[in-house]
């Protein structure tokens, strides 16, 4: 692949939308080929899939059926839009990836990691961002954010018992994997937040 692959992670409300978007533009600005893209979702199917996935009105949704919902639309949104534009040269930002689904689907509902991990291989053959920015914040503070932005998907309504395994889990991942995953504070203010980002992907990747 000639292109880098940036992926941005965190629990409900730490920001990585915004920081995406930021460092998106502060790329664009540099003359840098990159685009901008977001899970589930990416592509037309996996737009379709996102509906579904966080409607309020499937309560009845199982584990095992947002799982592996979640890993149909990774894998068209790879096929589709990722892999393609990595070849071309172009550097990939996603709001979120696979740790995602590690962290909610493992850790928040408690799925089998083992499960998780071989259904990942047939959906992205273990595929991993080069650099993932995981933004970093208590729980309580995140669903504040979100309940001011008026935003409560399927996922958002869940207790903070699920949010608070969620934030462990990301936490575990990120101990696993230093090299990759870079954490960030994410309870600072945007712009600070901006920078920090920057700074670790000047250091890690050198734009």
């Amino acid at each position: 692949m000639k292109g880098r692959f940036l992926s941005f992670e965190g629990i409900e409300g730490s920001g990585k939308s915004t920081q995406a978007r930021l460092l998106y533009r502060y790329l664009k600005k540099r003359d840098i080929d990159v685009m901008l893209t977001a899970e589930p979702g990416g592509t037309r199917i996996g737009k379709r899939i996102r509906t579904v996935l966080l409607s309020i009105e499937h309560v009845e949704m199982s584990p095992l059926t947002e799982l592996l919902l979640y890993n149909a639309s990774r894998a068209q949104h790879l096929h589709e839009v990722i892999i393609p534009a990595l070849r071309r040269g172009t550097t990939v930002i996603t709001d979120r990836f696979t740790d995602s689904t590690i962290a909610y689907q493992g850790y928040g509902r408690g799925l089998d990691l083992r499960m998780i991990d071989d259904i990942d291989r047939i959906a992205t053959d273990g595929f991993r961002p080069d650099i993932t920015l995981l933004l970093d914040l208590d729980v309580g503070t995140g669903l504040r954010r979100n309940r001011v932005l008026n935003k409560a998907d399927r996922l958002e309504r869940e207790d903070i018992a699920f949010h608070e395994r969620v934030r462990k889990g990301y936490r575990r991942i990120a101990a696993q994997e230093p090299q990759r995953i870079k954490l960030v504070r994410a309870v600072d203010g945007p712009e600070e937040v901006h920078r920090t980002i920057v700074q670790i992907i000047n250091q890690a990747i050198g734009f």
